[in-house]
């Protein structure tokens, strides 16, 4: 089984949040994610997918992540891949003042879906 064929099968059975389930979540401090797909390019293929976190100071961040897809079937965590860009080793980071403005940037910017964030850790 290739890695970015497991990771079709895991988000196409995650559950999606709704909108108001997402506002809550963050509102109550806990991340959103949502996967943006794959970029083969010809030696390698590369991860996309986003974060919606909650910041201390009552901000909110979108972080966008991509990632050498390094994964087979005994190494799954996305998250321990390496990125693309090593001069971004937190992912591309967005700050913003609410809640709605930050999930506009991410549709905007990275074409996110508004129907398709799940909670954090769901793409792993």
């Amino acid at each position: 089984m290739q890695f970015t064929k497991f990771m079709y099968y895991v988000i196409f059975m995650a559950e999606y949040l709704m909108d108001e389930q997402i506002r809550a979540r963050l509102r109550l401090g806990k991340s959103v994610e949502q996967w943006l797909g794959v970029v083969q390019e010809a030696d390698y293929t590369i991860l996309r997918w986003l974060s919606i976190d909650k910041e201390s100071d009552e901000s909110y961040s979108v972080v966008y992540f991509e990632s050498f897809d390094e994964g087979n079937k005994d190494f799954l965590d996305i998250y321990a891949f390496s990125l693309v860009d090593p001069d971004e080793p937190f992912g591309v980071i967005h700050t913003f003042s609410s809640v709605a403005d930050a999930l506009e940037f991410a549709e905007a910017t990275y074409k996110a879906s508004p129907h398709k964030y799940t909670a954090a850790g769901m793409i792993q």
